[in-house]
């Protein structure tokens, strides 16, 4: 069984669009989320969302390349690009059977209406032009990376929710683990526009604290009331760990268990053991037990029910371990399909730089929230051995122990 190594990470994210300003954010628990006036002029409850700057198509992709990728596959090109390029590997090293490319992702809305929108107005199938068909599909952005690098391998696309990403990242570390693949570029990717979010803000799921938008998003916090919808791309290269020494290459980290589980019970809320279950059997996979583990970036997307049961799922396995608990979403917002790979990108920058980035705007906890040992404060130490957990509606549960030196 073959160890699993980090060589490479790359992020477009609310917080920043490389992984050193990204990084930066974290340590001084800068937010990410601010008010959006056209969705406020639409009559959303909540006009809250995270949101992407100062990022330009055109310095990636030529004209005829960005035709068949909306945003958020642009947003993956660039993160991938930037992880290939913190590895040390020739593109040439990716043009074979051996390198793979997995993404999590769960729909690409705005494609899908843009070409009902051109139909009306040009009133002839054959003028909407062809792009659109590859935009629109959920596994546009593997297709159009394993066109652009020239990989022979793995090509898929993981939807599972709010977890494709994370377990997008599992698949890949199984495939290398039992040998099938030598290198995959993993991650997961998604949309921030209105148009994909506004059932969602038909349900009230959303904060509405639009006074003070960098506020709303408070993961744990006693008086959370609602996630705040984000989105971006974040990119792991993971590589056969005998490979990476080989060819001398920098080893960020190891991907070391991944566990999964699903509920069984209901569409939209967490049952009370189905979290449990997946962290057990990434800690299993890792070989490692609770007292390992010394920092857990929690799924936490603050919700009053969903923080709640992860919470108690989170001290149930942990019991008096009580590692440092904190949820990057709390800067960020809920990054939807991607914020599984983006925990996996936060943590190993912390790893990297020395810190534990905060849980932001934690004032006070309740009854469940309280068994956690949540930080505050940026801790100014890194972390070794990192749970990731992520969720997803249909009860599906993904968790992955990061190692580091």
């Amino acid at each position: 069984m073959n160890k699993v190594a980090i060589t490479g990470i790359g992020i477009i994210s609310t917080l920043g669009n490389d992984i050193e300003e990204v990084s930066k954010s974290l340590y001084y628990g800068k937010s990410g989320v601010s008010v959006d006036p056209e969705r406020l002029a639409l009559g959303f409850s909540s006009p809250i969302t995270g949101s992407i700057k100062g990022f330009n198509a055109q310095d990636w992709l030529n004209r005829k390349q960005l035709k068949t990728m909306p945003d958020f596959a642009v947003w993956a090109y660039a993160a991938a690009m930037e992880a290939i390029g913190l590895s040390g590997l020739d593109p040439g090293d990716l043009k074979n059977e051996r390198t793979g490319i997995i993404f999590g992702c769960d729909s690409s809305c705005i494609a899908a209406l843009e070409q009902v929108e051109l139909l009306k107005e040009r009133g002839e199938t054959a003028l909407i032009g062809s792009g659109l068909v590859f935009r629109s599909m959920t596994s546009c952005i593997t297709m159009n990376l394993n066109t652009l690098f020239g990989t022979k391998g793995a090509c898929w696309t993981v939807s599972a929710a709010c977890s494709s990403s994370a377990h997008a990242i599992g698949q890949a570390a199984d495939l290398i683990t039992l040998g099938r693949q030598d290198r995959v570029i993993c991650g997961g990717a998604q949309e921030i526009n209105w148009q994909s979010i506004c059932s969602f803000d038909g349900l009230g799921a959303f904060s509405t604290r639009v006074t003070e938008p960098e506020a709303a998003s408070r993961p744990f916090d006693r008086n959370r009331d609602g996630l705040v919808p984000s989105g971006g791309a974040a990119v792991v290269l993971l590589e056969n760990w005998d490979m990476a020494v080989a060819r001398g290459a920098n080893i960020l980290g190891e991907l070391a268990g991944y566990g999964f589980s699903s509920d069984g019970s209901n569409l939209s809320v967490p049952s009370a053991d189905g979290l449990a279950r997946s962290m057990r059997g990434a800690l299993i996979a890792a070989g490692a037990t609770p007292a390992d583990i010394d920092y857990i970036c929690a799924h936490a997307t603050s919700t009053p029910a969903g923080d709640g049961v992860e919470a108690r799922n989170i001290a149930t396995v942990f019991e008096d371990a009580r590692p440092i608990t904190t949820s990057t979403k709390s800067m960020t917002g809920h990054e939807l399909w991607m914020s599984g790979a983006s925990q996996v990108v936060y943590s190993t920058l912390m790893a990297r730089d020395g810190y534990i980035a905060p849980n932001i705007n934690f004032d006070m906890p309740d009854e469940a929230t309280s068994k956690l040992n949540i930080a505050t404060k940026t801790i100014h130490h890194p972390p070794h051995m990192v749970l990731c957990n992520a969720a997803g509606f249909g009860g599906t549960n993904s968790s992955l122990i990061l190692r580091y030196k």
